[in-house]
């Protein structure tokens, strides 16, 4: 007997048969997302494949990990997100309360954990990404998650605000770790092939096995689309896998690859009446100058475990190679090379017949970039040289936690990091203009929490901690006295919760305060030059729920594995906002709705299909510069899921989107001031229809 997750998303002609600690049960799942529920115990399915690696973990064993944390934190299996078209982390991520994320244009997203980042109008800041434990981030904290390819992963881990302390992370959002299959419980053989609206088709497959003390896993995608909008055709191709010696019973190393080249051209973003009642079009600027971001890249890594009886050590080191190509107002051509190392130890034990969990671990980042800017000519391409720079960054992260348990069930958490960071830029560009400069960053992170498991699925959690970041480069300008001197950010988080499960409903439940100090922020600089750098205090604050509800069963199939309506839903509140800023006063911060609202109700039969609507309710608009000015528009999409398992072999699905083609502003840039005429929206796509077919053995 071996664990598996509750409530399974597989629905074919089989049946199964689950425990829940003592108490057995009949569940099938009725929707993908249901799988999102948290399970703070393993549950028994006979059959199952055992999970045997040492260093990549079984999705029940990361479940029941990551609920040793005294915040908001979930686990989501792949088969959350399978049955879609798994174009972008939207489709990963949807059922996470407390996670923003909206398209943009092709494979890019606005993305934002708990208002992180709001103010990166380009790229990604404020979450640590990570690939099997391994940071994606370059060393400044910048990232590109269009590098991953979300069929790839068997799950997904999610840390909120500063609940990533396991990971040693000190980004303010948090961090996602996109965990891989292994060779011990991948499929023989795996391949999709998806088509749908706006030119959109792709292929993927996967193989992974094991030999002896050798295993290994590999997938591979192509993935092409036109785009809803004009000027937005993209497309990628990715690959990576891994092999994983075991050297003895409790000793393992495991070497990753991944590559990645993606060609997308960008649309930009455009007025609010544009957008609303012209959504196809891209801004004029983007089509002159031919506006794209192309990119390359590789990365190898390392992680070797060794189990000690309770005490297991962890080591590794990865690098990374990227080039980026990027013709926006000027042509971009970038040369990252990035490495690092890392080491974590856990300890495990009873002491005076309590038990308790020591953590203590280390990360270091080292990357440069090369950075040469030059004239983007209409039609031509590259023109004359305008600046060109060398850019290197070093953030070192020493950690530690402490759990006790002082009676049963009530466990006390202690932990802190120490941060330290270094960006420095050489000007290697020979003008009057010296763009040179230096600045290091230091701080202590500390956290404290309590875990009070009320019964074996059913935990209440609180905690006060603290996190911080340093600016990345688009933070800093080393010609300019302000930006030059951009302090890291810093926030103390407050937070109380809850998360359980029972037969036929599920629960997940967070309640938290962010105050933070010198958040990064637009401001006027003088002379109309806006330009983010720190504000002075500014609060984050909301409630995030989730739940599933199997509220009807036996509807048409009963016995002892019935047909089921379940109810899914995430809700999301936001309330961002200045804290008496001298220049904003109380206003609220812009990019992000202030109430989210995705819900879906699947109808599913145990004769291997399911069906049902969902929709994405957005009730009120929000702002879209600190001046409070100028607003986005509310909305409410319609969505329609439906699919068949053949056997447990052949599945397909078909996902249907805007339904009723509603025009809609999907997301923002951000301004320090707006006015009508300020191109900061992405508008959303219209009627959208995908299908899928995936065979596996």
């Amino acid at each position: 007997m071996t664990t598996q997750p509750l409530p399974p998303v597989t629905a074919g002609r089989r049946h199964r048969l689950f425990a829940l600690g003592t108490t057995a049960l009949v569940a099938v799942s009725a929707s993908a997302a249901a799988q999102q529920a948290i399970q703070l115990q393993p549950l028994s399915v006979e059959g199952a494949r055992p999970a045997e690696s040492l260093t990549v973990p079984d999705t029940e064993t990361a479940r029941r990990t990551i609920e040793q944390t005294p915040g908001a934190v979930s686990v989501v299996p792949n088969t959350a997100w399978r049955d879609t078209p798994a174009a972008t982390l939207k489709d990963v991520l949807d059922y996470t309360p407390g996670v923003f994320v909206q398209p943009k244009w092709g494979e890019d997203s606005r993305f934002s954990i708990r208002g992180s980042g709001l103010s990166r109008n380009f790229h990604m800041r404020g979450v640590a990404i990570l690939q099997d434990g391994v940071p994606i981030n370059a060393a400044d904290g910048s990232s590109d998650f269009q590098e991953l390819d979300p069929t790839a992963f068997r799950y997904t881990e999610i840390f909120k605000g500063a609940n990533a302390l396991r990971y040693g992370a000190n980004y303010v959002g948090g961090a996602i770790n996109f965990v891989s299959p292994t060779g011990y419980d991948a499929d023989s053989f795996s391949a999709r092939a998806d088509i749908g609206s706006f030119g959109f088709r792709r292929l993927q497959g996967s193989s992974g096995g094991s030999y002896g003390a050798v295993d290994g896993f590999v997938t591979g995608s192509w993935q092409e689309q036109d785009g809803f909008r004009d000027h937005s055709r993209g497309k990628s191709t990715r690959a990576s896998g891994n092999v994983g010696w075991r050297i003895t019973d409790n000793l393992e190393t495991r070497f990753y690859f991944n590559a990645v080249d993606l060609q997308q051209e960008i649309p930009g973003s455009v007025t609010r009446q544009a957008a609303l009642s012209n959504p196809k079009a891209a801004a004029a600027g983007n089509l002159v100058q031919n506006y794209q971001r192309n990119m390359q890249s590789w990365r190898v890594a390392n992680k070797t475990t060794l189990k000690l009886g309770g005490t297991t050590f962890e080591v590794g080191g990865y690098a990374v190679n990227k080039d980026l190509l990027h013709p926006i107002y000027q042509y971009l051509d970038y040369e990252y090379r990035d490495f690092g190392a890392f080491g974590r130890v856990t300890d495990e034990r009873q002491i005076a017949g309590h038990r308790n969990r020591l953590t203590l671990g280390v990360n270091f980042a080292s990357g440069k970039v090369d950075n040469k800017q030059y004239v983007n000519l209409p039609g031509a391409g590259r023109g004359a040289l305008l600046s060109a720079s060398k850019d290197s960054s070093t953030t070192t992260v020493v950690y530690g936690e402490n759990s006790f348990e002082v009676v049963q069930g009530v466990s006390l958490i202690a932990g802190g990091q120490f941060v330290q960071a270094r960006r420095k830029r050489e000007d290697r560009f020979p003008d009057a203009t010296d763009t040179s400069g230096r600045n290091d960053y230091d701080f202590f992170n500390p956290k404290v929490g309590v875990l009070w498991q009320v019964d074996p699925a059913w935990q209440v959690f609180a905690n006060v901690s603290r996190s911080g970041e340093a600016p990345t480069f688009g933070e800093l300008n080393f010609t300019n006295v302000v930006l030059a001197d951009t302090k890291a950010q810093k926030a103390t988080t407050f937070e109380v919760g809850t998360r359980g499960r029972r037969p036929d409903y599920s629960w997940d439940l967070a309640l938290y305060r962010m105050q933070l100090k010198n958040e990064f922020q637009f401001f006027d600089l003088g002379g109309g030059n806006y330009q983010v750098t720190n504000a002075d205090k500014t609060i984050h604050q909301g409630i995030e729920v989730g739940g599933g509800w199997a509220f009807a069963r036996g509807l048409f199939e009963g016995g002892t594995n019935p047909d089921r309506l379940w109810l899914n839903t995430a809700y999301t509140f936001s309330d961002f906002r200045f804290d008496g800023d001298r220049n904003w006063g109380d206003n609220k911060l812009p990019g992000a709705p202030r109430h989210y609202l995705r819900a879906e109700l699947l109808y599913r039969n145990p004769n291997g299909f399911y069906l049902g609507p969902n929709v994405e309710w957005v009730p009120q608009a929000y702002f879209v510069d600190n001046a409070n000015t100028l607003k986005t528009e509310s909305y409410a999409l319609l969505g329609f899921r439906a699919g068949y398992d053949f056997d447990e072999h052949v599945s397909m699905f078909v996902d249907a989107r805007n339904l009723l083609d509603t025009k809609y502003i999907a997301s923002t840039s951000v301004a320090a001031v707006a006015n009508p005429n300020s191109a900061l929206f992405e508008p959303g796509a219209g009627l959208a229809v995908y299908g899928g077919l995936r065979v596996r053995w």
